[in-house]
């Protein structure tokens, strides 16, 4: 195996994070709109935990992300 397939290769494997990403701010805001249609007066309280998962859940996508790019061009 020459060095450009493990490079590909690894940056394939680096990028398999941003599918649990996907899924963890799916759940996330299906959460956030199920406890707004419950108690609708949460709202305030609730859409900035909500802001704040979304925020670190993306950061973990946004680290795969650059691990994959820094594994693809160096």
């Amino acid at each position: 195996m020459d060095v450009a397939a493990a490079k590909a290769l690894g940056a394939g494997i680096a990028v398999i994070a941003l599918a649990g990403v996907g899924i963890g701010i799916g759940n996330i805001f299906s959460a956030l709109v199920t406890s707004v249609a419950r108690n609708p007066s949460a709202r305030d309280q609730v859409f900035g935990l909500g802001i704040l998962g979304f925020a670190l859940t993306e950061a973990v996508a946004l680290f795969a992300l650059l691990i994959s790019f820094l594994i693809l061009f160096t």
